[in-house]
């Protein structure tokens, strides 16, 4: 049974770090394209970031390109996300995603397993 799990979330000042990680089990990333999204209250959920992991390949929102960085160890099945210079409105739920078609989008219907999520606040 596949299985993401997400860890690294937490408070943070505006112009921080944070670093996020989703761990899968069950299948192997390397064949798939992975994702972060997030969902702030009130607001629909977006795609972030993200990475076709056999092609090392990234993809950002625009938002938050130059800001973020999406990596991948397939070897350990990790993915992480960099948030660097973080803003207030980079507050919400980031849930970790994959898709078995490895191709990078932001429809979420795309993917087919989803974590359960890890929260960031970016607060002063």
């Amino acid at each position: 049974q596949a299985q993401l799990v997400e860890s690294g979330g937490g408070r943070v000042h505006p112009g921080g770090s944070l670093r996020l990680s989703c761990a899968g089990s069950g299948f192997s990333m390397k064949y798939y394209a992975m994702a972060w999204f997030r969902q702030a209250p009130g607001k629909e959920r977006e795609g972030v970031a993200c990475i076709v992991v056999s092609e090392n390949s990234a993809q950002y929102t625009d938002s938050v390109r130059g800001r973020f960085t999406i990596s991948s160890d397939s070897a350990k099945n990790i993915v992480w996300l960099q948030m660097d210079n973080v803003e207030p409105d980079d507050t919400g739920t980031y849930v970790c995603a994959a898709d078995g078609f490895p191709m990078c989008t932001w429809d979420g219907t795309a993917y087919d397993y989803w974590g359960q999520g890890t929260p960031v606040t970016v607060s002063s």
